[in-house]
């Protein structure tokens, strides 16, 4: 009987801890993942093993596209049904067979092919290592190199977030390091299922007067961000702080650059650049699908040069092209059949005494090649610091928050406006004093509207004295009326 009694107990144990295995195993909440690589480990192909980020969020393995004969090692969503990529290691050298070996050598993570040939690489100078080095996928997506006794950022050896392919994560920097020289761009896929650089990129230029971010197909400039005004990029209104995200641009002697952090972990979102556009994807549980928060291009007026110099891009108008007041068509032929690429000119010169500005508002501000910035100047003293520079042309804020600080100076022609229906910001353009006060346009509004004004009032007295003239004969009319009754009542009494 006692041993019944201890073949159940062994027995019950047993049970129990099948039990528990399995839920460890797979009850995503209680898997135990296993998210480093040590300098004796490797991962293969064949062995189809894998790293996988604390919380269970990335996983890092060797994969082949649908349809495709060669294998690359990427990270990718492990809780997304929707197989999405983050990052691949080796885009433009991939394996051509089903033969693979991520391993450390040294201090340096390489993925090993056919024959032991050196596939890819993290390609660090050689140094006397320490301590034991590790590779690390980060709860973040990031995948790290470091000392085994170093879990501090800044020890990192190396980290995937300094090599972007096409998306950039939360928390993931996209712009210049000005330490190392390095500018983290976004580079599309060539197709849907080939992971090697396509022609689109997304990157920061600092060539300009101030940095902006553009959206290039190859050579091409399809789309720019306009400055950073300490609140959002003056060409990109729909990149505004929500309640689950914030965004953050830093520029300093360190780095230039964007990055946007989720103060919702359970909500994914990322921006990736695809053909020809830059997309801001969301994915909310228990959605099976992303979302498109925003893409660009949007709409007719983000393509470039669509409207040329000293004219704007309005969706609300027809034609959409537009001078800005104060300028006249270049080319009135092409302008009447729709055509705004050759822009506008100044009706009248600039003077360098006696100029002024005309504030227009809700805009994308013009290209920057030709802008400078002074970002401690009193926005009070904006306006005079243009005026007293004849080759200035426009000014605009640079920082507008708290009442605003520092200024954006443009000198020559300005290029690439648009007028948006809610975002963007004032910009202010230089015209001469006659054209100031013309505003043929406004007068004949204002005269209009003082016109109609006038003979609406106008109308209206006379109604009311025609109204009281014959209120008045009626009221005549009714006691003469009354009279006569009376009278003839007098009358038929006698």
């Amino acid at each position: 009987m006692k041993g019944l009694q201890n073949i159940y107990h062994h027995s019950y144990t047993f049970s129990f801890l099948l039990v528990f295995l399995v839920l460890i195993l797979f009850h995503p909440a209680l898997s135990i993942y296993v998210n480093t690589l040590s300098s004796s480990e490797s991962l293969t192909i064949s062995s189809n093993r894998t790293l996988v980020s604390h919380g269970g969020v990335f996983e890092l393995g060797f994969f082949k596209p649908l349809g495709r004969s060669r294998w690359y090692l990427g990270i990718w969503y492990k809780k997304v049904s929707q197989k999405t990529y983050a990052w691949v290691a080796n885009r433009d050298s991939p394996l051509s067979n089903s033969i693979g070996t991520l391993k450390i050598s040294g201090n340096n993570l390489v993925l090993l092919g056919q024959s032991n040939n050196t596939v890819w690489s993290t390609n660090l100078t050689r140094e006397n290592v320490r301590s034991p080095v590790i590779a690390e996928l980060l709860p973040n997506g990031n995948f790290v190199m470091r000392y085994s006794s170093n879990k501090d950022s800044s020890g990192f050896l190396w980290q995937s977030f300094d090599f972007p392919t096409d998306t950039l994560l939360p928390d993931m920097k996209l712009g210049y390091d000005l330490k190392t020289g390095r500018n983290r761009i976004l580079t599309s896929w060539r197709s849907s299922d080939d992971p090697s650089s396509g022609n689109t990129t997304y990157k920061i230029d600092t060539q300009r007067g101030l940095p902006e971010f553009i959206l290039n197909q190859g050579r091409y400039e399809m789309q720019r961000s306009g400055p950073w005004n300490g609140m959002e990029f003056s060409g990109i209104p729909e990149v505004q702080g929500l309640n689950y995200m914030v965004y953050n641009y830093t520029e300093n002697s360190e780095e230039i650059s964007y990055t946007f952090h989720m103060t919702n972990q359970s909500i994914y979102s990322r921006l990736t650049v695809s053909d020809y556009t830059l997309n801001r994807l969301t994915w909310i549980p228990p959605s099976r699908a992303w979302s498109m928060f925003w893409t660009l291009p949007t709409d007719v007026c983000d393509p470039l040069y669509l409207c040329g110099s000293y004219s704007y891009c309005d969706l609300i108008t027809s034609p959409n092209c537009n001078c800005i007041r104060g300028f006249v068509p270049k080319n009135p032929q092409q302008w009447d059949l729709r055509d705004g690429t050759q822009g506008c000119v100044r009706t009248t010169q600039m003077s360098c005494s006696g100029d002024g500005f005309l504030r227009l508002n809700n805009m994308n501000l013009p290209d920057t090649k030709t802008a400078t910035v002074d970002r401690i100047i009193d926005v009070k003293k904006c306006e005079e610091r243009c005026l007293s520079d004849c080759n200035c042309t426009s000014f605009a804020i640079a920082d507008v928050r708290n009442g605003g600080l520092g200024c954006v100076f443009w000198t020559g022609e300005l290029v690439e406006i648009r007028k948006f229906a809610v975002g963007g910001q004032d910009l202010y353009v230089r015209l001469n004093a006659a054209d100031l006060d013309f505003s043929s346009d406004e007068k004949r509004h204002r005269t209009g509207k003082i016109i109609g004004w006038s003979i609406g009032v106008s109308v209206m007295l006379i109604l009311s004295v025609l109204v009281l003239c014959f209120w008045k004969r009626r009221q005549k009319q009714a006691k003469a009326y009354v009279v006569g009754m009376k009278n003839f009542v007098e009358m038929e009494k006698v």
